[in-house]
């Protein structure tokens, strides 16, 4: 085996792999596991393999590797909706970490339809896809988890992986690299801290029932009225029709509906993203009600809206850029020894961003 600190000459001919394993003192087999990344390999030998391939100018034959499923080297990006900011700034984060990773990415919109969902990362497994992130919240079912779990177990017969930003686990047994964020937590620290400026009648505007990321902040919501001696009133939580999305729209019909039915019976509201937020401020802005004089605003999710509304919006920071990056890599790097001891299934941190849109009630 030759010294890997004496190159030898670079041939004239089109190196090939035979070459680089040579150059760089490992087998053949070697140098596949660095190309595809489907194998652990050490960061030394990795770094060595990389060297002889720039050495050499060793260019991959593609249409040989697009024959296996984990050589794809392209990574698909499933939204429900490309026009929701969340799902933009978390699929940024995805790309952002893939292209580091030299992979390509694919964007496909579900239309938040379950069966479109389903089908196509059928659809993307038979295209040899390496990698099927799916961002955001789902309607959760027994059917659902059933489904989602054959698939992610067909993606990881084939090589491939299926992985969830801000969507939790149906089961953790199931091959499938998970990224969170603490949502309940999040809807706890807000809706605590419009309860200690001494808010006792906090109303909530929720997204579908059953939804993934309904369910936590409503249980964020009820855990910190309890902890605050507050007994949850259901009158005061409404959410958007099962078959809807929490969008400005529905933040805005739904207080100017409790404004035209008299005096509001609360004096703080906790909205669930900042698009219900702002819909919720445009129609106390039109009935005359000051905001945050008379009736208290938060939101969720920190998005760009939460800057341009006026007052600037109190709300739950999710550190989007961070959940996509992170759970691509965790994803591209499940084998790798490096990374095999970090969880695939992991929880990051919220914080509550507090701007003008909350106050003391008024007496």
């Amino acid at each position: 085996m030759p010294d890997a600190s004496e190159p030898s000459p670079t041939p004239a001919r089109a190196a090939t792999v035979r070459d680089v394993a040579a150059r760089a003192g490992v087998s053949t087999a070697t140098v596949s596991r660095v190309l595809t990344g489907n194998r652990p390999v050490s960061a030394e030998v990795r770094r060595r393999v990389r060297k002889a391939i720039e050495d050499l100018d060793y260019v991959v034959n593609e249409q040989a590797r697009s024959l296996s499923v984990a050589n794809s080297r392209t990574v698909a990006i499933l939204l429900a909706d490309i026009t929701w900011p969340f799902h933009n700034q978390v699929a940024r984060g995805v790309e952002q970490e893939a292209v580091a990773e030299d992979r390509m990415c694919l964007v496909c919109t579900t239309m938040d339809d379950p069966d479109r969902e389903m089908a196509l990362i059928e659809l993307l497994r038979k295209r040899n896809t390496e990698a099927v992130v799916l961002i955001g919240g789902v309607r959760d079912s027994p059917e659902y988890r059933t489904r989602i779990g054959r698939l992610a177990q067909a993606l990881d017969g084939a090589g491939s992986r299926l992985v969830f930003c801000g969507r939790p686990t149906p089961d953790p047994a199931l091959p499938i690299t998970v990224v969170e964020y603490d949502n309940e937590g999040g809807a706890f620290a807000a809706v605590c801290h419009l309860l200690s400026l001494g808010h006792r009648r906090i109303a909530f505007l929720g997204g579908p029932p059953g939804y993934t990321t309904t369910a936590p902040r409503l249980a964020g919501y009820r855990r910190a009225l309890r902890d605050f001696g507050v007994e949850p009133d259901p009158a005061l939580v409404r959410h958007c029709r099962p078959d809807g999305e929490p969008s400005r729209q529905f933040g805005y019909r739904t207080v100017q509906a409790l404004v035209e039915q008299g005096p509001l019976p609360f004096t703080a509201l906790f909205c669930y993203d900042d698009l219900v937020a702002a819909g919720a401020m445009a129609a106390l802005r039109e009935a005359g009600v000051d905001v945050p004089g008379d009736i208290s605003v938060v939101g969720y999710n920190d998005e760009p809206t939460a800057l341009d509304v006026v007052p600037g919006l109190t709300t739950v920071h999710v550190p989007h850029l961070e959940l996509g990056r992170t759970a691509m890599r965790l994803a591209l790097h499940r084998d790798d020894p490096m990374t095999m001891a970090m969880r695939q299934n992991t929880v990051l941190g919220t914080h509550l961003v507090i701007r003008g849109t909350v106050r003391r009630p008024a007496s």
